[in-house]
């Protein structure tokens, strides 16, 4: 007749509460399978399991007590883990530990072991008492988990590399738009002066110079949107820094000099081309109008972000302007036209001493 577990199994355990304590009775009729051990024999043999603990393994109590728990370990348990274990032992501390084990007929179950030392009233430790729970589904819910985890991030890696490659396509197609629309720009700059040359009346070679300095900036900004990194975006600091450059080179007039202060301000690049013309504006009629008849000069520039505001000032030391120039002229017409497109708002502010416009444009910090 196979014996499994009774109460006088729990007489190999010498404890003080006696056979009649209905704790002792609790652990051997649970359904969790617990095993006591014995640290004073040697190696630390089983002296108690229950029958839940016998069903779990699948073997006999003969089987099992008197031998060490490692008998359930095989090849692919974890040797860190059960390394765990072992110092756990040695230290004199709880563990709580997934370990994967082994039955009787060599199938494998993940056992969630907890492993605490019990002492006696000196603080010796008497016993070890661990408890076992198969885990074996929600240890392969996580596997499969982890599988799927890695499968998304293959995938995301992968439709990553697709979107980055999109991407980069995109962005050589934008810049050689940009750069052939800068090329065709330059081209027609090239032809209008030609024509220009050709033309006696002064009236209308100044319109078609005026022209040309626009398509000039237009050519400027396609330029910066082709050196720029991301198609999206456009730097207006640095066209202002280059605008004023072309602007005052392609004047002819060493005697106006250039005070440059701008930040790196970047806003959407479908706001390029409208607020290049109004910056070219602001710059061309600067020049005109406070450094006419030979007049000399200092320009100042300066493209600030302030409080969720890209501030761009161009400020000269001339005579200022004239009322009528500041509400009636095409330039200005222009830039109040052109800035409300972006989104921007335009101020003069004119005196004996110059004449400051100050374009104020929102911006994602």
């Amino acid at each position: 007749m196979k014996q499994r577990d009774d109460w006088h199994i729990t007489d190999t355990v010498k404890h003080e509460l006696g056979r009649g304590d209905p704790f002792a009775a609790a652990v051997r009729a649970t359904r969790m399978p617990m095993v006591v051990t014995d640290p004073g024999q040697p190696d630390n043999p089983i002296v108690f399991c229950n029958e839940a603990f016998q069903k779990l393994s699948g073997y006999e109590r003969d089987e099992i007590i008197g031998r060490n728990c490692r008998f359930l370990q095989g090849p692919e348990t974890d040797r860190d883990a059960v390394r765990s274990v072992r110092e756990a032992i040695e230290a004199g501390t709880d563990i709580a530990v997934d370990l994967l084990n082994y039955r009787k007929d060599g199938t494998t179950f993940w056992n969630a072991l907890y492993l605490s030392p019990v002492r006696n009233g000196e603080g010796r430790i008497q016993f070890y008492f661990a408890s076992q729970l198969d885990v074996s589904d929600r240890v392969e819910a996580q596997a499969v988990i982890q599988r799927q985890k890695i499968e998304v991030e293959r995938e995301v890696e992968r439709r990553t590399a697709d979107l980055k490659a999109a991407l980069e396509a995109k962005t050589l197609l934008l810049h050689e738009v940009d750069h052939r629309v800068k090329n065709n720009l330059t081209m027609i700059g090239s032809l209008l002066r030609l024509q220009a040359r050709t033309i006696a009346d002064p009236e209308i070679s100044d319109k078609l110079n005026a022209m040309l300095e626009r398509v000039d900036a237009l050519a400027t900004v396609h330029r910066r949107l082709y050196q720029s990194s991301d198609v999206t975006r456009f730097d207006v600091g640095a066209f202002v820094a280059n605008l004023v450059s072309d602007v005052v080179g392609a004047s002819g007039r060493s005697d106006i000099g250039v005070n440059i202060d701008v930040d790196v301000i970047e806003i959407s690049a479908s706001l390029a081309t409208a607020l290049g013309l109004v910056i070219n504006e602001v710059l061309t009629n600067a020049i005109k109008h406070a450094y006419g008849d030979g007049r000399a000069g200092v320009l100042t520039v300066s493209a600030k972000r302030q409080e969720g505001q890209a501030i761009i000032a161009v400020a000269d030391d001339g005579p200022g302007m004239a009322s009528d120039a500041r509400t009636n002229g095409l330039g200005t017409v222009l830039i109040n036209r052109m800035s409300r497109q972006v989104g921007a708002t335009a101020q003069w502010a004119s005196s004996p001493t110059g004449t400051r416009v100050t374009l104020s444009l929102p911006i994602e910090e």
